[in-house]
């Protein structure tokens, strides 16, 4: 189990348990033979009729060959909390950022400025490799916030090319637009599509670029086709794998709590679509992952 720092929350927030679905956690899935690490997910948050902590999460991931997350930050608070939770986990790096739901939220209220100083100062932490998750949502985002998701979202790439770190991107029924500011911003070496959700078309645009595609578990369910299409052209060399915990949780158990723990079901998914060995992906998943946030073990955690 990582190291605990007295007084440290183990986890910020708690997702309401729906009545729809069962909300005990999934058994452990057989253990991979390769490692492979989390790309995305959000352990602040618990979920479930008896919630983890993120220890108990990260101790059952490795206990199945998950050999560390990636922990995402999506306001000020939860980025704070990764970046020192990362500092203290061997088996955690961090990403910080301003969710681009959250970005009109902090500039109606005139603190946007104020906030991405401060995204700014958490990116330079040691084992804060990524800034994210940021982007464009207009799923939710009415047209009135738009312009502050632009301006976060160019804020954030800034900080991650100063800074020479990862960017996380999330997007949503904002596919053009995305591209287009990336391309005219100019995007940083290691780009990646969060919980990739795009066709084949973008997941060729994102290949033309050398931009990274981390699939989620959505792409075993029934409806996502177009996913798997993507999955199908993706280089293997830009494919990265995710949990986006404590949603999405794969197949056989979509609808339960989801955790690290669970990548397995995923990373064998989309093997068997792509009629791959599994540890051969696993591998290859592995080494993008270390291309694109470094070593987990480059910067010795703090003692507790």
């Amino acid at each position: 189990m990582g190291p605990r720092a007295e007084g440290s929350p183990a986890f910020l927030r708690q997702r309401e348990p729906s009545d729809r679905t069962e909300q005990a956690y999934p058994p452990l899935p057989e253990a991979l033979v390769v490692p492979v690490y989390d790309n995305h997910t959000h352990l602040e948050i618990a979920h479930g009729l008896d919630p983890l902590d993120y220890h108990e999460q990260l101790d059952r991931a490795s206990a199945v060959g998950v050999r560390g997350v990636v922990q995402v930050g999506t306001d000020l608070e939860t980025s704070r909390w990764s970046a020192e939770q990362a500092a203290k986990e061997p088996r955690m790096l961090a990403a910080v950022a301003l969710h681009p739901n959250e970005a009109p939220v902090y500039d109606e209220a005139g603190g946007l400025d104020d906030a991405l100083a401060e995204i700014a100062e958490l990116a330079s932490w040691p084992r804060v490799r990524a800034v994210g998750e940021t982007g464009l949502d207009f799923f939710r985002t009415g047209d009135e916030g738009r312009a502050a998701q632009y301006r976060s979202f160019e804020a954030h790439i800034e900080i991650a090319k100063e800074n020479g770190i990862a960017l996380q991107i999330h997007d949503r029924d904002a596919h053009a637009e995305v591209i287009a500011t990336l391309q005219r911003v100019g995007a940083p070496e290691r780009t990646v599509f969060h919980c990739f959700s795009g066709d084949a078309e973008l997941a060729e645009i994102c290949a033309e670029n050398g931009w990274y595609m981390s699939f989620a578990g959505n792409v075993t369910f029934k409806n996502a086709g177009n996913l798997r299409e993507a999955l199908e052209v993706a280089p293997r060399s830009l494919l990265l794998v995710e949990t986006d915990a404590p949603y999405l949780t794969p197949m056989p158990y979509r609808g339960r709590p989801n955790a690290p723990y669970l990548v397995p079901h995923t990373l064998r998914a989309m093997a068997a679509h792509l009629s791959t060995d599994v540890s051969m992906l696993a591998a290859q998943i592995s080494s993008n992952s270390e291309l694109v946030y470094g070593r987990w073990e480059d910067e010795p955690v703090q003692a507790s």
